[in-house]
């Protein structure tokens, strides 16, 4: 059985708030170094999280456009993490000067856990901007459950335009609508892009010549994090596709699912993806931990809060001092978190034991992007690269980064069966909501049992 904290009491409780890659790699981290004392119970570890597993964010576009299985993006936390507890609840109030948080279970009353050491990792959820219609009809891509709906929604639009004759109709379906130029935005509609032209070879009423895709982006360029000439490159081999790359432009209404832009842009879309930045969990401030205007954590270079002791914090929740660009932070993405975690995770056991905290120094080891089957771009340690070479980078490069050696081999397994088999384009929209047929087949009796009913009052 699980050791949990009420089991061991006096020994050090490590509460970590958020199971993402922050809090997964830094618990990872502490059941490598703390393995002794943790099997002594002289130290115990906490994970808070609504989820049981770990998103490995970068494969969100892959899975979404059926690349990769969704199961296989996702490391379950419990498996990995033997020596530590994990709970499936949200943190809703926090008072680190007492030593507190408050988590909501899945069913019951919250409850109160007493900590020693506190471990920030809420990570961040999309920053929605009050723009009229965009809550209602919008979507981002941040969780799996958010690519398995994209899939489902963007392939069911086709069998819209499929089964219809409505030219108005048609149009809307067939139209996606696509908001943000970085890693996210780019990626979601490249390889949804892909995915839909395989799907139209299936059909006999949508061609490829008929999908509309627009890809909307604030500044003068997308994909800033490979530099400004394969950023340029990027647009062009997404125009060469048909995708209409819009730059220095805004989304400024999309009621009613008719989207209006900055540049006199108006028309309807079935689709609207918001990927145009994100913002610290709302959990950080849910306590008395240190923010900045931008709602991140107050965190320095020792990854610790700033003016609290005992307590971490690193990840897109967190503005962490860069070392390397003196008077920046750390950007929020994969590469920094993974690694910022594993030191984290070094100087909670060094504070444990009493030793100097180390400060966290990196170097930019470039960026890769997919832009669809054989296709992407990449700068890996300054070189750049195009096409299917870029491609090969970024599927050796995630394939070696994902984590469990479990999950590399299902990825790896999917990647090779995809050499030798078509791509699956079947929407699978009727799993959001199982109990439809059911309670058709209710209300269908009960119609029937009604009729029989009025039946016999005539006959009397």
């Amino acid at each position: 059985m699980a050791r949990t904290a009420e089991e061991t009491p006096g020994a050090p409780h490590i509460l970590i708030v958020g199971g993402g890659y922050v809090g997964m790699y830094t618990a990872l981290r502490l059941q490598k170094k703390l393995r002794k004392e943790l099997k002594r119970g002289e130290v115990k570890v906490t994970i808070v999280d609504p989820n049981s597993y770990m998103t490995y964010q970068p494969f969100l576009p892959e899975a979404a456009a059926g690349n990769i299985s969704p199961r296989h993006v996702v490391v379950p936390l419990r498996r990995v993490l033997p020596k530590c507890t994990v709970r499936k609840a949200r943190v809703t109030e926090l008072n680190h000067d007492a030593g507190w948080a408050i988590v909501q279970p899945l069913a019951g009353p919250p409850e109160r856990i007493s900590y020693d050491y506190l471990v920030m990792a809420a990570g961040a959820v999309p920053r929605l901007l009050p723009i009229p219609g965009l809550a209602e009809h919008g979507i981002s891509l941040k969780t799996v459950g958010e690519a398995i709906h994209l899939r489902n929604h963007v392939l069911e639009q086709l069998e819209i335009a499929e089964s219809t004759d409505d030219v108005e109709l048609r149009r809307k379906a067939l139209t996606f609508v696509f908001v943000g130029g970085g890693f996210a935005g780019v990626e979601a509609v490249a390889e949804l892009e892909d995915m839909t032209r395989d799907a139209t070879k299936y059909m006999r009423k949508v061609t490829p010549e008929d999908l509309r895709f627009v890809l909307v982006e604030a500044a003068d360029r997308i994909l800033p994090e490979v530099g400004p000439d394969m950023g340029k490159w990027t647009a062009e081999q997404l125009r060469g596709r048909g995708i209409d790359v819009k730059m220095k432009t805004f989304l400024q209404s999309a009621e009613d699912e008719i989207i209006e832009l900055s540049d006199g842009s108006r028309f309807p879309a079935g689709t609207l993806v918001w990927n145009a930045g994100v913002k610290p969990s709302p959990v950080v401030r849910s306590g008395d931990l240190p923010v900045d205007e931008r709602g991140r954590v107050k965190g320095t270079e020792y990854l610790t809060i700033e003016g609290l002791v005992r307590a971490f914090t690193a990840g897109d929740n967190a503005a962490i001092p860069d070392l390397a660009q003196e008077g920046q932070f750390c950007p929020p993405n994969a590469q920094h978190a993974v690694r910022q975690a594993k030191l984290l995770g070094d100087n909670i056991v060094r504070s444990l034991r009493g030793k100097t905290l180390k400060p966290y120094a990196h170097n930019n080891l470039g960026a890769v992007a997919g832009l669809g089957l054989h296709k992407g771009v990449a700068n890996p340690m300054g070189f750049k690269l195009k096409g299917w070479p870029a491609w090969f980078f970024h599927r050796s490069y995630h394939g070696a980064m994902v984590p469990t050696f479990n999950r590399k081999i299902r990825v790896i397994a999917d990647w090779t069966l995809a050499l030798f088999l078509k791509r699956e384009t079947v929407s699978l929209a009727t799993v959001e909501q199982p109990r439809a047929d059911f309670i058709l087949a209710a209300l269908d009796d009960e119609k029937i049992r009604e009729a029989k009913a009025k039946a016999k009052e005539n006959a009397a």
